[in-house]
């Protein structure tokens, strides 16, 4: 099984293959791939999989993924505990 986040495109860094770019995932910025969505604009959100964005999502899309992230986060954190 593999996991996706979200992410923000803050800049495009290359326009020529490959097509990069660099998100922001909740203050952590990476140089991520954009080859798979060649539509991606800046402020776009995305799911990225191993440094690869593979779709674009909306901004209420991307907030929701990350709450249910966090949520999932907090209740480990409790088992641990």
């Amino acid at each position: 099984m593999c996991l996706g986040i979200p992410g923000r495109i803050i800049e495009i860094t290359s326009t020529e293959s490959p097509r990069m770019c660099r998100m922001d995932f909740g203050g952590v910025i990476r140089e991520v791939c954009l080859e798979a969505i060649p539509e991606a604009k800046v402020d776009n959100y995305a799911i990225v999989h191993a440094g690869f964005a593979l779709n674009l999502l909306s901004e209420d899309e991307a907030r929701e993924t990350l709450k249910l992230l966090d949520m999932i986060a907090q209740f480990d954190d409790e088992e641990i505990e």
